[in-house]
This record gives structure tokens, sequence and C-alpha cells, in this order.
């Protein structure tokens, strides 16, 4: 009986947590919708680490690309936006080929290439300048449909300081700065 009474008493508690974190992902929705917001994800799976020493940026057979599962998350984000109320936005997306494929994959509209969002996993030393333009061009954005970028974990890490799983999205508050606001982390299927 008194294992039942912790085990209600945890289970109200944590329903709180959870309203909690619901109500903050619509505030987040909510500013992403309204153009105070951009999300920036990473593109959907491609298994490996980094890019083969031949990579070439005009050859997607030089890079990794996505699989199978990878070109499913990407389409996975068009019902998952169009549940959020975002049925058609601006994508901007890294040159390489996996972040490309996520940006068609997600069918929400047409994709423009940002070199700022390409990786720099091999060259750690662009990623403050890559960051600064990458905020700079958000920041001049014009008003419009909700934009979208697609990037790589290293400049989704070096603008925000989190960590994104493939495939995985931060919400974050406009304008951009170099020490941003997340409002919230979104995927497909969490």
């Amino acid at each position: 009986m008194l294992a039942r009474s912790i085990l209600t008493a945890f289970l109200s508690v944590a329903m709180c947590f959870n309203v909690s974190a619901a109500d903050n992902n619509e505030e987040a929705w909510d500013a992403l919708r309204d153009g105070r917001a951009v999300l920036m994800l990473r593109h959907a799976l491609a298994p490996g680490t980094g890019d083969p020493g031949n990579f070439d940026i005009n050859d997607c057979s030089t890079q990794r690309n996505l699989n199978d599962t990878g070109r499913e998350q990407a389409r996975a984000w068009k019902p998952f936006l169009a549940d959020h109320g975002i049925t058609e936005a601006r994508v901007f997306s890294s040159q390489w080929c996996r972040c490309m494929d996520t940006a068609t994959g997600m069918n929400m509209g047409e994709v423009t290439e940002w070199p700022s969002l390409n990786s720099f996993f091999r060259n750690r030393g662009d990623g403050p300048t890559q960051t600064r333009q990458t905020i700079t061009l958000v920041n001049q954005l014009e008003e419009g449909a909700p934009a979208i970028l697609v990037s790589h974990q290293v400049n989704i890490t070096g603008l925000t300081g989190i960590f994104p799983s493939s495939n995985e999205g931060a919400i974050i508050a406009l304008p951009l700065s170099e020490d941003p606001t997340v409002l919230a982390r979104v995927s497909p299927g969490r």
C-alpha cells in the first residue's frame, strides 16, 4: 500500500513536469510560426563520422550519405511540422549531400544552399567565422514563412553549445547572437 502511494505521488509530480515541458515546447513552436525563432537541425542519419579523405563537395559518392533510415527521418519532418502548424518553410542548407538530401526530403519548400552551414569538422578554426556568418544571414532574413536551417553537429554545437543527435533540431530565439537562447530541442518521433 505504501509503495502504491509513493508511486502515485511520483507519477503525479512527473505529470506536472511533462505538462510544463509541453507548455514550453508550445511557446517555442509559437515563436517559430510567428517568426521569432528559427529551427536549426542536424542532418538525418548518415552512418559514420566526418567524411572520407577523397571528399568532394560536388560528388555525393565521396561523402557520407543518408541511409534508408535517414531518408525516412527526413520525410518524417513534414508531418511533424504540420502537426505544429507549419506547412511550408524557407529552408537553408549546408551544401553537403546529406544535408541537402535531408532538406529536400523534408519537402517543406525550396532549398537554398548556405555555405556558412557547411561542416567545419575538419577545419575547426573556420567555426567561429562560419557561425558569425550564419548569425548575420539569419538576422537579415525578411519576414515570411518559418526558417529552417539544415546543418551539422559541429555547426549546431558551435552556435548553441548543444550536441544534437542525427535528425534532431533546436528552436532558437531571434535575433541570433553568439549566446543564443534555445527554446526547445525537437525531433520527429520523440
